[in-house]
């Protein structure tokens, strides 16, 4: 029975933070598991190593003739069969986020358990697939998470594109980097970013040229990443591509 392991609670102990089995005043003894993982839940990661050797020392003051073989065995069983029992439930149940935090706790025990594991007890057949099956949640969460990544990432992808007759591929550039010198009222840039790369990427991802793919290695001469010293690989855009000029328009009264 688990209270010949753990150490109860004393009557009348109020401390926030004890480490003991239990609650301060009378309880059921018959109800001692539910107790017991009420605190595995509760307490700090950085106290899980003090829990398990706290309860040791008292199960070997309890059992002279005790050995932590033994109660390794026990506390590894616990732990173990409830990562199981939560691994196993539904990823609908209406306590899904609360059963994922008590996964990831126990996953915690477990990591320590495996690193006081001197008689390799934790590599047992059942073991090993409950460590299975807690990767394979792991996993399942993660693609359950890259998949509401990539929805909302594609969420306005398209198959279309803007095409341009061919030949014309440079008056748009030039339009494009006309659109980068433009500045509000206030004097602000009206269009900023960074790198002249965002400009690059968006032309060869939703422009073609005759229904043909830009490609963004030749593309890459007409926009320098400074333009005060451009290099020798920059090419200004051809006079005869410049077909249309970007002025502001008249205020109005």
């Amino acid at each position: 029975m688990s209270v010949t392991y753990f150490k109860p609670r004393d009557r009348f102990d109020f401390s926030k933070d004890s480490l003991d089995i239990g609650n301060p005043l009378q309880w059921d003894r018959s109800h001692f598991l539910k107790h017991f993982f009420k605190r595995v839940f509760t307490i700090r990661d950085d106290r899980i190593d003090e829990f398990y050797q706290r309860h040791l020392a008292y199960y070997l003051s309890q059992h002279p003739d005790g050995k932590e073989q033994i109660f390794f065995k026990y506390f590894w069983s616990l732990i173990e069969r409830q990562l199981k029992v939560l691994l196993g439930t539904n990823v609908y149940d209406e306590h899904h986020l609360r059963n994922e935090r008590e996964i990831v706790r126990l996953q915690k025990f477990t990591s320590m358990l495996i690193s006081l594991d001197r008689w390799n007890i934790h590599k047992s057949n059942d073991a090993v697939i409950a460590q299975q099956e807690s990767e394979i949640f792991a996993l399942k969460q993660e693609v359950t998470r890259l998949k509401a990544d990539l929805k909302k990432a594609t969420a306005f992808e398209t198959e279309g594109y803007i095409n341009i007759p061919e030949g014309y591929r440079n008056t748009v550039l030039h339009l494009h980097l006309q659109m980068q010198e433009l500045k509000t009222p206030e004097g602000k840039e009206l269009m900023f970013s960074q790198t002249q790369s965002v400009w690059m990427k968006m032309i060869c991802k939703y422009f073609r040229e005759g229904d043909k793919e830009i490609n963004y290695e030749t593309i890459r001469r007409y926009f320098p990443s400074d333009k005060r010293e451009p290099g020798d690989k920059h090419a200004d855009i051809p006079a005869k591509s410049k077909l249309f000029t970007i002025n502001p328009a008249k205020k109005r009264s």
